[in-house]
This record gives C-alpha cells, sequence and structure tokens, in this order.
C-alpha cells in the first residue's frame, strides 16, 4: 500500500465532524469553514439510508441535531434530505464532499453495519482509496468495510488492535497482524493516549491520533508527547497551537463549497414546513454535545 492518506507532513490537524465549533457538526458550512482555514484532513461518520445513499452523519436517528426524526438506516434519501441539521443546515452526501474537494482527505467512522458496503461503494466510485481513512468502534464493520473494497485503503485500529498495543504484545508480532488488515493508525480518546502507549504503537509501525482534543494545554501535552494527529471541534484553537509550534501544514483544498454541490443539496428535496418531531414541534434541536469518552 502507498503512504497515501498519511502522506502529509505531521503533525496532522483534523477537523472533527467537519469542525464542529462554529457551524453545526458534519453540515457543509463547518466542512467549508476548516477548509478555508488550511485544513488538510476532514474527519466525518458514515451512515447509509434505507436506499442505499451514504450520509455524513453522527448518530443513527435524525432526532438530536436535525428538525425531524427516526432512524437514518429506515428512512429513505429522499426523507433524510428533508432534515436540516441545526434547523437550517441540509445533511451532506458523503459523495458529494469527496467531489467537491478532490485536495482533501477525508477519516470516515463507519457507524452502523448497513453502511459498511454502500461506504466501499462510495469510495470506490470517487477513486478516493489514497485520501480515505476508514474507521470504526467496531471490528466487524471495518472488516465488512474491507471485503467491500477492491484495494487497500488507510484503516485505523479497532479496540480490539489497541487493547494488543496497550497490552504491549511484542511489536513485529502486532505490525504482521495490523498489516493485513491495512491498519496503519490508532486513534484513541485522551486517555488512552499515554506516552508509554504512542512510543508502543509508533514501535508497531501506527501513527498515534487522539480524539477529541479541544484545550491548548492539551493538545501541546500530547504533540510533546508525540502524538501524530489531534482531532479537534476547536479547529481554530488546534491551528493556532500548531502555527505557535511551527508544525502548521496547511492542505491545498482552500476555497468555498463549489455553487453546483450547495445547489445539489437544497434542490434534491423541497423542506416541507410540517411538523417533524413526535411532540409536533419545529423549532432547532439543543446545541449538540461535545464528544465523550467513547465517542468519536
Amino acid at each position: 500500500m502507498t503512504a497515501g492518506f498519511l502522506d502529509h507532513p505531521r503533525p496532522v490537524a483534523f477537523a472533527h465532524r467537519g469542525g464542529a465549533g462554529p457551524f453545526p457538526e458534519n453540515s457543509w458550512r463547518a466542512f467549508e469553514h476548516a477548509v478555508q482555514l488550511g485544513y488538510a484532513y476532514l474527519e466525518t461518520d458514515a451512515h447509509a439510508t434505507a436506499d442505499g445513499q451514504v450520509v455524513a452523519f453522527h448518530d443513527k436517528t435524525l432526532d438530536r441535531v436535525t428538525d425531524m426524526t427516526g432512524r437514518i438506516a429506515e428512512l429513505p434519501w429522499a426523507q433524510v434530505s428533508r432534515a436540516r441539521i441545526g434547523g437550517t443546515e441540509p445533511v451532506p452526501l458523503l459523495a458529494d464532499l469527496l467531489a467537491a474537494w478532490p485536495a482533501i482527505r477525508f477519516n470516515i467512522d463507519v457507524k452502523d453495519g448497513p453502511a459498511a458496503a454502500p461506504v466501499a461503494g462510495v469510495i470506490r466510485r470517487a477513486a478516493a482509496w489514497d485520501r480515505v481513512c476508514v474507521t470504526s468502534f467496531s471490528g466487524r464493520r471495518l472488516a465488512a468495510t474491507r471485503r467491500a473494497l477492491d484495494r487497500p485503503v488507510c484503516m485505523a485500529t479497532p479496540p480490539a488492535q489497541i487493547g494488543l498495543v496497550r497490552a504491549g504484545l511484542p511489536a513485529a508480532v502486532l505490525a504482521g497482524r495490523l498489516a493485513a488488515r491495512w491498519i496503519r493508525c490508532a486513534q484513541v480518546p485522551i486517555r488512552v493516549a499515554t506516552p508509554r502507549f504512542i512510543r508502543r504503537a509508533h514501535a508497531a509501525g501506527l501513527a498515534v491520533h487522539v480524539w477529541t482534543v479541544n484545550d491548548p494545554g492539551v493538545m501541546t501535552r500530547l504533540l510533546d508527547a508525540g502524538a501524530d494527529g489531534i482531532m479537534a471541534d476547536d479547529i481554530a484553537a488546534l491551528r493556532d497551537v500548531l502555527v505557535g509550534r511551527g508544525s502548521w501544514h496547511p492542505g491545498d483544498g482552500t476555497g468555498p463549497v463549489p455553487e453546483n454541490f450547495r445547489t445539489s443539496q437544497t434542490s434534491r428535496s423541497t423542506r416541507t414546513a410540517g411538523p417533524a418531531r413526535a411532540d409536533g414541534s419545529q423549532g432547532p434541536p439543543a446545541p449538540a454535545p461535545g464528544a465523550g469518552a467513547g465517542e468519536i
């Protein structure tokens, strides 16, 4: 496998959920803002609709962050496309994000089993093998995605492999197991990213990316310990820390969302004004909480 996804200078700065700070998470405006700040890496999530369309969306249901309700896997795209994140922003399709910024790399968290094969299909049709990394909290979902791909892509460690790194399995043994599964990085929460873990992961040939880090002091501590990448909601703070260290490496995909993609998102479906929530309310959802210790 070629360097591909990881061939950018390190440390890598990831815009978590598109940079879920100033704009709603996983929204076109969040992704656009991150790209304009110079981010070369965007982190997002993937679910498949009932008819196989892959959306960049974190939760299994629309309830928390949109003005509609329902499980994405049980709804057709025509219905999901009418939902508005924060009451205003359309739900992006993963294929449209990949097409909008061909030079940007995407870290894709497969959030549900039915999304595995559709995600592989999006990557294949976009010929995006060298600019995506696929991750998941489920080894089964990662394996299903890998089986559906016709060539290798970068993948991140599922929980079982993270446990092996923490347990101190000999690096040579671990490296062979990981390479066979296309795994090239460990993406872990702050509490796991100790100096010892980072050393062990590096010995096994893994880059270490840490989520979700919004405190500049913690960013600095992790970078000093050897972390290869940081995922943040507060993408301005992360950029400032990296600039201050002389380690900011902007991408070459800066620019606004091409108008044809904005238009395609808003014209795919006409949003109705009727009540969408079970209680009949139409107001925007409460602000989304930050990622917890067990969620990217």
